[in-house]
């Protein structure tokens, strides 16, 4: 193994990642970032790369392309010499400092500081049309705050797909811009709270779909409609919607941290002290969707990013 010992190393390439290279590196860290080799459902950059329109980001008045801004993040990364590699962190040793940290190339990296930045995956129903018009902007989406605001959704009939609070956040928030949403759930009773429950059923805009699926996502360019399959009958039928909002949960991206450092049941870093991203091993910082289960949002993504690398900063400059 060499000798040398990274001041910094970022885990992941999202909002968070970014964010906390450029502070890291204007902060003469020298930070190293993993953006992640890519999967299926993950590649480097996050969620945004799957998102075609971004108009909640400051400083972008007329809004801008997810892949356009975080290629521009890693530009502005790479701007003040941060180095970037297209891998994964696999395993990690946090046991003892410096830390260890094996790349999926199989080299091993020692770290004095890291932030852990690998985002959370959203849940999609895997089912015929739906990749293929998530990816390509085609009106099928995992976050209706981030994207049902755009012009594509206004006055649409808009299905949400699922039953627990996220699904009735998400109806509710597309009752200010769609026609109709068509909340799509596989049983006969929310597993949402209870206040959730009355205020989605209480609209006069939501209509609830019960004991169904999607079978298929239908449409060329853009969604046209969805096949459902009712989960008592077996019986099949198409619905027209011009937009369709996977809430179904996330998963975040921490298995190769089970057992190194503290997470919550649902699997995102738990962090013990309130507005502050250092976990339980100090030195180890969370930033991004990994560690937040509650507002998901680029910007928010983007300032913990920030304070992660001020914490790193800051703990190295006091002999960390």
């Amino acid at each position: 193994m060499s000798d040398h010992i990274e001041n910094l190393v970022i885990v992941g390439s999202g909002p968070a990642g970014w964010t906390a290279a450029i502070y890291g590196a204007r902060a003469n860290l020298n930070p190293i970032v993993y953006e992640g080799a890519g999967s299926r459902t993950m590649i480097p950059g996050g969620q945004l790369m799957f998102t075609t329109d971004v108009e909640n980001y400051p400083g972008f008045a007329d809004g801008i392309g997810g892949i356009e801004m975080m290629l521009e993040f890693k530009k502005q990364a790479m701007r003040f010499d941060t180095r970037v590699v297209t891998e994964d962190i696999v395993e990690v040793d946090f046991s003892s400092r410096p830390f260890l940290l094996r790349t999926s190339g199989g080299e091993d990296v020692r770290a004095r500081t890291v932030v852990i930045a690998t985002g959370a995956n959203a849940r999609w129903l895997d089912v015929p049309g739906e990749e293929r018009l998530a990816q390509s902007g085609g009106g099928v989406s995992a976050c209706a705050v981030c994207d049902g605001a755009l012009p594509f959704f206004r006055g649409q009939v808009i299905a949400v797909v699922g039953g627990g609070d996220s699904a009735m956040e998400e109806a509710l928030y597309m009752t200010k811009f769609a026609s109709e949403v068509l909340v799509i759930h596989r049983r006969d009773e929310l597993r949402a709270s209870q206040i959730m429950q009355d205020r989605a059923l209480a609209s006069e805009r939501i209509r609830f779909l019960w004991n169904k699926t999607v079978a298929e996502v239908l449409g060329d360019e853009v969604i046209s409609g969805i096949r459902l399959r009712d989960t008592v009958t077996g019986e099949e039928s198409e619905i027209a919607v011009g937009g369709m909002f996977v809430a179904i949960g996330h998963d975040p991206n921490t298995a190769f941290l089970r057992g190194h450092i503290d997470l919550k049941e649902n699997g995102y870093v738990r962090l013990p002290t309130a507005w502050r991203t250092e976990t339980n091993v100090p030195g180890v910082f969370a930033a991004g969707d990994v560690m937040d289960d509650y507002y998901r949002q680029a910007v928010s993504a983007a300032g913990t990013g920030c304070m992660a690398a001020l914490e790193a900063e800051r703990f190295l400059a006091h002999g960390g």
